[in-house]
Parts: C-alpha cells; structure tokens; sequence
C-alpha cells in the first residue's frame, strides 16, 4: 500500500560518518511498524513480557536510535496526528486485511504451521495510542526530539527539511518526496543485517535527493506528484489500474501539465486535484519547534525494566548514549 516508484527513482548508499552532526527527522509511525514487523519471535508474535504487553517498538526504539547517536546523528521523531479524511479508505481497508490476517494466524497456529504464523502475524501489526505514547515517552527520556504533527507526519517532517531545520526525512516510505522534502534517507532504522533464505544480507542507508530525482526523470514537482498519483498514493490506492512507474513517467513527460495529464482519465475525474493539493499544501504546524530533552537515565531504566528488559544491558547501552550525547551536544544542524 502507499506509493511504490522505487524501480524509477535515483539512490546512492550513505558513507559511513556522512550524517554525523546532522540533524534527522524520522517519520515516527513508520519507524514503529518496522520494529513491530522485523522484531519478532520464531512463530512471528511481537516480543512481549510476562503479561502479555508488546515489547518489539520498544527494543527497536531503544537499541536502535542508541546505535545512531552514538554514529553522531541527532533525531526528532514525527508523529502522526489525525488523518486526512481522504486516508480514510485506505486506513479501513487495512484494518480489515488484518482482521483477515488474524484468522489466518489462528488457523496456522491450529496446524502449528510456523511459516504461515510467521506471515499473517506480520500482517497483522497494529499500533495502540498506549504504545504510541509509550514510544514518545521513552524517545524524551533519551534525549531525542519528540513532535506531533496536526495530521501527516511525513509532511511535517519534510516541512522541516524544506525550512532546513533538519537535514533529512528518514522513512521508507516515497511521499515525502511528493511533499517537497529535499532528501529522503531510507534504511536507517532498520537492523544493519536482514535474515534471508540464503542467510544474512547486509543493509546499508541509502539517501534519494529530490533534485536529483526529478533531474533523472526529467520532470518537475507537479509533474512528479501526478506520477504519484497515477501509479496510486494512500489516498488513491492502486492508482490507475495499468499503470505501472515506467508507463507513469512517460505519460507526464508527454502530457506535462497536470490538468492534460488526467484529462485521460474520467475514473479520477475532480478527484486528482484534492489528491494533488494535498502534497502541495499539506496540514502543517509552522510552528512547531524541536527541542532536545535531556537525558532521563531513571525514567529509560523505569519504562524498559517494567517490561523485563535486562539491566545489565539497559546499563551498558546508557553508557553508549551518555557518550554519544555529549560529542552530539557540540555539533549544529549541518
């Protein structure tokens, strides 16, 4: 679901050291659905405690963001606020593909087909207003910015980018570069090394400057939002049916002008224009600030050992932080 255009959109990996110093706004909510998707048990459930509760965010939040500080990267997490009504299929059908994966799990658990548990467990995530604040508790207590955008976080987060208030979005998802955001960084949150059938594949951040994608597609902004837009966004997904990244591109470079471009198109009729202004003029707060709280060490020890995370390791891991916030604290923005 969401817009897929990574077959035509230009990357280059990330050096190592290259964003140290540099300020970075991770798109929150989807950060969290990576740690609840890839940090799971061999049947495929999230991590939980002794009673039960979800634990995966958790450890994603905690371990991971400790291994970017300490690379020298400063973050501020966006959260999502509430959605555009026109998201509002989109996030209905998802909730009742996960009450379809949800089944499915139940009867493979029957089977105890653990390839099968694996699968719809994971299509089964879903994200508690407990968990999200949780999240953004444990994000402050670590000294890491915390924002809560009036509706999509994605556009905040490129709304800082474009104001350089922060270097870069990372998620990995597409639609902050349809949002305007200059730099996009993808695989920064996830684990350096993903488990394959063949084994272990390293994962490197790759970084996609918008400049340089519409150079290399030889669009401009508008012309890339309505590529968006034909191949499907979440507030049309699936797009025209048959149109696929490559058809996309040729049919703005040819049309050009937004208006002859779904002129084609009766399906999306007024309907792309609402879709179109809601990139070009997204629900933002301008004036939200990014604050660095500092570190809680007792409130991070409070919230991971009421989940029966190991103090030993809560410890060590706050020895890297401490460090990696004290050289953090000496650099700007770029």
């Amino acid at each position: 679901m969401g817009l897929n255009i990574r077959d035509i959109v230009p990357r280059r990996q990330l050096e190592h050291g290259e964003l140290k110093g540099k300020v970075v706004a991770v798109d929150a909510f989807n950060a969290l659905y990576q740690f609840l998707s890839s940090i799971r048990q061999y049947d495929g459930t999230p991590l939980q405690d002794s009673k039960g509760r979800i634990t995966s965010h958790l450890s994603g939040l905690f371990y991971r963001n400790v291994a970017l500080l300490s690379e020298g990267i400063r973050l501020v997490y966006v959260f999502d606020g509430k959605p555009p009504e026109m998201k509002a299929g989109t996030n209905q059908g998802r909730i009742e593909r996960k009450d379809i994966a949800n089944e499915k799990y139940k009867e493979a658990k029957e089977k105890e087909d653990y390839e099968a548990m694996k699968k719809y467990s994971q299509q089964n995530i879903r994200l508690s207003t407990e968990m999200i604040e949780e999240s953004k508790e444990l994000l402050m207590a670590m000294g890491i910015a915390v924002v809560q955008s009036p509706s999509e976080g994605e556009a905040q987060a490129s709304y800082f980018v474009k104001n350089k208030e922060v270097y870069a979005v990372a998620s990995q998802d597409y639609d902050c570069l349809l949002f305007g955001a200059p730099r996009l960084i993808q695989n920064l949150t996830l684990s350096r090394k993903r488990k394959t059938v063949s084994g272990y594949v390293e994962i490197f951040p790759e970084i996609i400057e918008l400049e340089k994608v519409l150079n290399s597609l030889q669009v401009n902004h508008d012309q890339l939002i309505s590529l968006g837009i034909l191949v499907g966004t979440d507030y049309n997904p699936g797009g025209i049916h048959g149109i696929g990244q490559k058809k996309a591109l040729q049919l703005v470079q040819k049309f050009k002008q937004p208006a002859l471009i779904f002129k084609q198109y009766e399906e999306l009729d007024s309907e792309w224009k609402k879709i179109f202004e809601m990139f070009k003029k997204p629900s933002v707060d301008k004036n939200a600030e990014i604050n660095f709280p500092k570190i809680n060490e007792e409130k991070i020890k409070e919230i991971l050992l009421e989940h029966e995370f190991s103090e030993e390791r809560i410890s060590n891991s706050l020895e890297k932080l401490k460090e990696a916030k004290e050289k953090g604290s000496q650099k700007t923005l770029f």
